[in-house]
This record gives structure tokens, sequence and C-alpha cells, in this order.
């Protein structure tokens, strides 16, 4: 037994990531675990395949992008205002972001931008949680549509009031807490949290859930001798099909960013995010630092999707036929393989790192890898390790 795991079985995780580390699709990488509170660890390989990272190992303290798995700390940084009365769940977000004030609606998400209809109502924080405030990311081909193209500003670097102007200034592409869209409402709770708090989004996020919790390597950047346990990001070679160099030590994290990105930019560890894991698995405190409160926990990790907003959202058809959305992280409402239980919340990130709690096994599962475009769940990699992780449960 390894924590209410079983020891033999355990080495079918370790099996797995071997297999991508050895055939050169990944230099290292990290699966945490863990359960009743005992922690085990799988790290294998190096930081990188070149330089100095390819004498590093992988381990709980390597320095990682997550990506969108940045979400969900985005999500309790802003609930730690709503427990504070800074702001509430309901009321418009006009006065901290009169950007997003007084908008208007495409009267068709694929037309011309200029056919508009005032919006029916305005944006709430809880349509920033949910993801349900309008716009977000609109999956298209170039050319296609003329939202999907405009919304192209907002993935170039400005300051967060330039970024917000740019931002209101495209219509929505749906009526306010008419449908789930992805991505962008993250970035506008960060831009919200840092008026809301007088002081940068990042010392917002610093003083109300990492410095709390101790996670000491959880930021926007990463400096000084920290650099040196930063994992090189790969992403897939077009032309020769091996891992070329996507972001490097020395690449955008390693200065501080022009816009900081509640949808995309944190960098964290292992052992930073199972502290995050760990104080919402028992309902909002780790080691005695309580940063939310037990109900706060209990709402954003219920499901606050309606199954009419379910039936016209997601990235395809039945996206959420077994997940549903809190506040800022999915929760499964139906189990469907041998893996997460209903009711198990948390999120991915575009560079393979991945976070999940399951209250029902009291498991914490906790992935650190860095190669673009490996968050997306339905990878069959995915389906093996959850397999892997759950076969080896063991009370």
């Amino acid at each position: 037994m390894a924590g209410g795991f079983s020891s033999t079985r355990l080495t079918r995780v370790r099996a797995l990531l071997d297999r991508h580390v050895d055939s050169g699709f990944l230099p290292g990488a990290v699966v945490l675990l863990a359960r009743h509170g005992e922690v085990h660890v799988e790290a294998t390989g190096t930081l990188a395949f070149e330089g100095a990272g390819s004498r590093t190992p992988m381990a709980v303290d390597t320095i990682c992008r997550l990506g969108s798995m940045s979400k969900p700390i985005v999500a309790a940084c802003a609930m730690t205002l709503v427990e504070d009365c800074t702001v509430r769940l309901d009321d418009p977000v006009d006065d901290l972001l009169p950007e997003l004030a007084d908008m208007t609606v495409l009267a068709d998400p694929g037309g011309p931008l200029a056919d508009t209809v005032p919006a029916d109502r305005p944006i709430t924080l809880r349509d920033l949680l949910t993801y349900t405030i309008g716009t977000g990311m609109v999956p298209a081909e170039p050319g296609t549509v003329p939202i999907a193209d405009a919304m192209g500003v907002l993935y170039e670097a400005a300051p967060p009031d330039e970024w917000m102007g740019r931002l209101g200034a495209l219509p929505l592409v749906h009526q306010p807490g008419e449908r789930w869209m992805y991505d962008t409402a993250a970035d506008v709770t960060g831009v919200l949290i840092a008026r809301a708090t007088g002081t940068s989004f990042g010392d917002a996020l610093r003083e109300r859930v990492c410095a709390p919790l101790g996670m000491t390597d959880t930021g926007f950047s990463v400096g000084g001798d920290d650099i040196g346990r930063l994992a090189t990001a790969y992403e897939r070679d077009d032309d020769a099909g091996g891992p070329v160099v996507e972001d490097g030590p020395d690449g955008r994290w390693s200065r501080p960013p022009v816009f900081q990105s509640g949808g995309g930019g944190l960098v964290s560890t292992a052992a930073d995010c199972l502290a995050f894991a760990s104080a919402l698995l028992a309902g909002g405190a780790h080691h005695g630092q309580r940063v939310l409160s037990r109900p706060a926990v209990t709402l954003m990790t219920s499901d606050q999707l309606t199954p009419a907003q379910k039936a016209v959202s997601g990235f395809r058809p039945g996206y959420f036929d077994a997940i549903g959305w809190g506040l800022g992280m999915s929760v499964r409402t139906r189990r469907t393989h041998l893996g997460p239980s209903v009711g198990t919340y948390g999120w991915p990130g575009y560079y393979g790192t991945a976070w999940y709690n399951d209250p029902a096994e009291d498991t914490i599962t906790i992935v650190m890898m860095q190669r673009a475009h490996l968050g997306d769940q339905t990878l069959p990699m995915w389906h093996d390790l959850w397999t892997a992780v759950y076969q080896a449960i063991d009370d």
C-alpha cells in the first residue's frame, strides 16, 4: 500500500510515463497522487531534451507552465473577493469593468460585426466565473467568421486597460448567460480582481491565495536562480514530426508579462498545486491557513450550468454529456470510464498539465508535462493515465 494505492499497481503509472519518455515524445513528466493524506510521486526523465535541462531530473519542484490550469486558481482568488464583500456574484461588473457596460450582441454569431442588437442585461461576476459572459473562444478557419478574426486582437500583448478596451470595442457573440464560451472570461476576471483590489492581479493572487498556502513558486514569470527549475516546453515539428522547442528557459516566462493572463499565464510546481488542491479538498484550508470557506468551495465545485446552456455549448456536440462547469473548473456529472468519480473537479492545461480532485475517493491527481496541445482529455494517453491511476486505488 502507498497511501490508499496498491504499490504493485502503481507501477503501471510509472510504466506509462516511462513509455512517453523513452519514445522521445517527452523529456520528462511528473504525476503526483495524494490519498488519505499521503502523497505518492512518480517523476521520470528530465526538464529538457537539450542543454542544462537535459541533466536536471523532473521533480515535484520543477516549474511548469500551467496553461489553462491557471483558471481554477483565478476563480478561487475571485471568490475571496466575494467572501469579503468587495464584490457580489450577481451584481453587474460595470463599475469595475466599464468597458463591458452597455454591450451589443451579434444578431448572427457568424455574421457581420456591425449587425448587432443590445445586450439583454449587464454582465455579472457569476457570468465571468461560469464562462457565460457571451464571448470567448470562437473556433473557425481564418476568413470564415468575422468575430473570430476580430478577436485576434485579444491575443496580442497589451496592458490590462488597453486589452479591456479592445474587448469592449467588440460585440458579444451571444447574450450574457445564454451559453458557455471558453477562455476569455478568465482573463477578464484577472482584470476585475486587479481593479477591485487596487493592485496588480499577480499581487492580489499572491496575497490572497498563494502566500497563505505556501505556493512560493506560483506566479506569472520565473526569475533568478529559479530559471534552472523551469522545464522547457515543446511542440510538434510539422516537417520532421518530432518535438521542437516552443518556449525555453529564456522565453516568455523568463520576464514579467505585459498582461497577467488569468486564462493561462501562471507557472507553478506539482508541490504548489498540491497545496491548492489540498485546500479545496479539505473545504478551503491547508495546514491551518484558510483561504476560502467550505460553502465557497462547494459552490465553486458544483455544476452551475443549466441544461439549456449545456445543450448549445462546448467544444463539440455532447461535450457536456458527462461534465458540467462550476466556477472556473469542470465538474464530473457522470462516470463513463475507469477514471474520475461523479463530483470530481479540476481542469487541464495546454502544455499537458492537469489537476483533479476526486472527493468520493479522497484523491488528488496532478500531472506535469510540457508539450503543446496535450491538455485535451480525449487523447488516448489521458484515457490510459486515468485507467492506470484508478486501477491502483486500494482501500
